[in-house]
């Protein structure tokens, strides 16, 4: 048995790891290189082996570090089985062919230089057609449950906390009469954030390969009711200033954060008026895994979340909410009078919707710009 880091390795994105067993050779995770990462000695549509040789993937969650290459990996004949939780199959069901969109538009832009310059057109990595056909490889699973992902080869995907659907993949390979134990941390969460569990224990391997984005530092000691009264201060700051919130936010995961916690303000009324003050979600891609995130909630929401679900209904269902699911709409906020909250992606402010609100609000005095994630070296976030 051996197993081959194809990626994350020095450096934190692209996560892909190779298991060679007796009789197999399955990925865990094909991701994509992004940011600074990039710039590795692979380019990102590089493998470090023959997809078509690959039997089975195991994915941990939906991020597009950990899942953006399976459209690519099939694009180059893997027909393998693509082995997940529920909940990340869905999640992946829109991230994967809004990658693809992506993928179209740089290389649109990258042939518009090119045919300036007098270089040849490029083909983008992927295009929405090789997303959609992805899809039909996803082969869904409980948390506990375990299943056969090869003969010789075991997995069982337990709860990790980071992102709805998240995990964490333990494997039991045979091989010569011997079995021997593989834990693969994926990405792992924090404990007590909102709406998910805390990630859950595993109990003895041979071997872990685990996560280190954080692994030479501590976090501080902020608890989450902490940040909840972080957000609750900008926000009476931002009201009484009478100007926009403009939030930048990534649409998995942030967003659902952001509208839980503001909803709990609501509930305890922390912020004076904060109901009566609109609450946009400016990004189809939050929008439609908002959608997500409330059909997946009675498998994989904690306690808190589940008790306001009987309480109050969707976690996310506040009655100052607006979605703008067009770009006509996006545009139209910008002329909403007075305070309004804007929810908007990309959260490093690189592309997307966010772009058009920051040039509308940067200069004004009043409004109020809050970065609520990490901002990588190089984008537009981190520079602001």
């Amino acid at each position: 048995m051996k197993l081959k880091f194809c990626g994350a390795a020095r450096c934190v994105t692209g996560s892909c790891h190779m298991l060679c067993y007796d009789g197999g050779k399955v990925l865990i995770d094909c991701g994509m290189r992004q940011g600074a990462d990039e710039k590795g000695e692979l380019g990102a549509s590089d493998f470090a082996f023959d997809p078509k040789e690959i039997d089975a993937v195991l994915l941990t969650h939906a991020h597009i570090d950990h899942s953006g290459l399976l459209p690519l990996l099939v694009k180059r004949g893997f027909n393998g089985k693509i082995i997940t939780t529920k909940a990340t199959a869905e999640l992946s069901g829109i991230m994967l062919p809004d990658s693809a969109k992506i993928q179209e538009q740089d290389a649109e832009y990258q042939n518009r230089k090119n045919l300036r310059a007098g270089k040849p057109m490029v083909e983008p990595m992927y295009t929405p057609a090789d997303a959609q056909k992805t899809l039909e490889y996803f082969q869904p699973v409980s948390y506990g449950d375990i299943v056969e992902v090869w003969p010789g080869l075991r997995a069982r995907f337990n709860d990790i906390g980071h992102l709805l659907g998240s995990a964490a993949i333990e494997l039991w390979a045979e091989e010569k009469g011997t079995t021997t134990k593989l834990v693969f941390s994926g990405d792992i969460g924090r404990d007590e954030r909102p709406i998910l569990r805390d990630p859950s224990s595993i109990d003895g391997a041979d071997y872990v390969v685990m996560e280190g984005t954080y692994g030479d530092r501590e976090h501080d000691a902020t608890t989450e009711e902490d940040k909840e009264k972080q957000l609750a201060d900008v926000l009476k700051e931002g009201i009484a200033r009478g100007g926009n919130i403009v939030i930048p936010s990534f649409a998995v995961g942030r967003t659902q954060e952001l509208l839980y916690t503001i909803k709990r303000l609501m509930m305890k009324n922390a912020v004076p008026g904060l109901e009566k003050i609109p609450v946009f979600v400016d990004s189809p891609l939050g929008i439609n895994a908002t959608k997500i995130y409330e059909r997946c909630a009675r498998e994989y929401y904690d306690e808190e979340a589940l008790e306001m679900l009987k309480m109050s209904g969707s976690p996310f269902d506040l009655p100052n909410l607006r979605v703008a699911e067009t770009g006509e709409e996006s545009k139209l906020i910008n002329f909403q009078p007075g305070c309004n909250i804007i929810i908007s992606s990309s959260g490093m402010c690189d592309a997307g919707r966010i772009r058009h609100h920051l040039k509308h609000n940067l200069y004004r005095p009043d409004s109020t710009i809050l970065f609520v994630g990490y901002q990588a070296n190089g984008t537009l976030g981190r520079i602001l």
